[in-house]
């Protein structure tokens, strides 16, 4: 086997393709979604220190820590934009935001 052909083979099973062409497409896209998921995981950690300063000022002021009806305007936003499997994807969001103070 040759050199090209053992990377050829390696991308190949890495990836799953059965062509070199679609195993280079599938490990460019990979590290575009690589970058777009660290991205996410900042802004998710942006949300969660406003939230913070929002649960900090309820509480300060002698609120709740959490408001449930500003939560279920967040799980319908996300289930209007996502569908179903947008709600569990807020329920984690809110979750995540949750009790930080």
């Amino acid at each position: 086997m040759t050199a090209t052909t053992a990377t050829t083979a390696t991308a190949t099973d890495k990836t799953g393709a059965r062509t070199p062409e679609a195993a280079d497409l599938i490990e460019n896209s990979r590290e575009r979604i690589d970058t777009l998921d660290d991205r996410i995981i900042g802004l998710i950690q942006e949300r969660m220190a406003v939230s913070a300063v929002i649960q900090e000022a309820r509480i300060t002021s002698g609120g709740r820590r959490v408001n449930l009806s500003r939560e279920m305007e967040v799980l319908g936003h996300y289930r209007d934009a996502l569908g179903k499997p947008g709600t569990a994807l807020a329920m984690t969001l809110l979750e995540l935001c949750r009790g930080r103070v």
